[in-house]
């Protein structure tokens, strides 16, 4: 894939594709510290919850390479997107490193980068014999090659059916307010050459009742020990939908966002983001100044809404503590 959403540079670099000027731009930032990273991702240069984890394994790399205490650079980089467990994961495995030196901790990391790849590519195995040889799926937000090192969970799993004559069309919902349907899966499926059509997120239902879809799928930021999972905000509605119109919802994700620790939903913190994301649109003002804006990043999709969650060792269904008990 020529695009790739970062990689480790020869002039030990972190360097980062930067989302937020995607599609219009293709560019870079680098990062020499693990303060950088850090804003990358707040920022949402990089975004999707596989990347953050393997940016934030490089970040800690960065910060030995800086001279860093690791403890203070691994809390910082634990604050920098709460609701993603992908992070806490990455971090996890770095922390566990010893010793922890420069070589030892960027060993790690590029085992964790090159382990993405293998791991997408194994969910969008096992996600075959979910998608029909002729299929139209709805899909939220941006899972794809961009929100990973490479292939992506549910979009990676679309790929794959693509790439293997599948006649696979894909509705991609907007995803308001940061529009990472509109602009990044829109972007991922053109270069791929994959057969899709954009919809207002509000459309989904409608097109649900009128267009014969088949399945939605979906990837996640984490997965609680009852199956309840966090997504980006608008998957419960979609799910809602779905069950609306006996239309199967998937989540597709790799077993380190299952979150055994996080008994349910209700205990999954819901990051709440900048109310200019709502309120300004490619710099216009959409609403009066000092409008009152809620605007939170996630929400919770119940495990009753969900028909299945994938992952690279195989496809769970209800009950999901007993499934995941058994794989995890």
């Amino acid at each position: 894939m020529p695009i790739q959403s970062l990689t480790w540079t020869p002039e030990q670099r972190l360097r980062l594709l930067d989302q937020r000027t995607l599609p219009h731009h293709v560019q870079y930032l680098e990062c020499v510290t693990y303060e950088e990273v850090i804003a990358a991702i707040k920022s949402m240069a990089v975004r999707g919850a596989p990347a953050i984890g393997v940016a934030a394994a490089f970040g800690v790399v960065l910060a030995a390479k800086q001279g860093a205490a690791l403890e203070t650079a691994l809390a910082a980089l634990r604050a920098a997107r709460p609701t993603a467990v992908n992070l806490m994961w990455a971090l996890d495995q770095m922390a566990a490193v010893t010793p922890r030196t420069v070589t030892t901790l960027l060993a790690k990391a590029q085992f964790l980068y090159e382990d993405d790849v293998r791991i997408n590519k194994a969910i969008g195995e096992q996600a075959q014999a979910l998608i029909p040889e002729k299929a139209q799926a709805i899909h939220h937000c941006n899972t794809g090659f961009l929100a990973t090192v490479d292939y992506g969970t549910a979009l990676g799993a679309l790929r794959i059916a693509h790439e293997r004559g599948k006649n696979i069309h894909v509705y991609l919902d907007e995803t308001r307010p940061r529009l990472q349907g509109a602009s990044l899966s829109a972007f991922e499926l053109k270069t791929l050459g994959v057969p899709h059509t954009l919809i207002v997120d509000s459309a989904a239902a409608w097109v649900m009742r009128t267009r014969q879809i088949d399945f939605c799928i979906v990837g996640c930021d984490r997965v609680a020990a009852n199956g309840d999972t966090a997504n980006k905000i608008g998957t419960y509605a979609l799910a809602l939908a779905a069950k609306a119109h006996g239309v199967p919802f998937y989540v597709a994700c790799p077993i380190s966002t299952i979150d055994r620790q996080t008994p349910d939903g209700t205990a999954i913190h819901i990051e709440e983001r900048e109310a200019a994301e709502v309120t300004i649109l490619a710099g216009t003002r959409l609403s009066p100044e000092e409008t009152p804006v809620f605007n939170p990043a996630f929400d919770v999709t119940p495990a009753s809404l969900i028909t299945a969650i994938i992952t690279e060792n195989g496809v769970l269904r209800a009950p999901f503590e007993e499934s995941m008990a058994s794989l995890v």
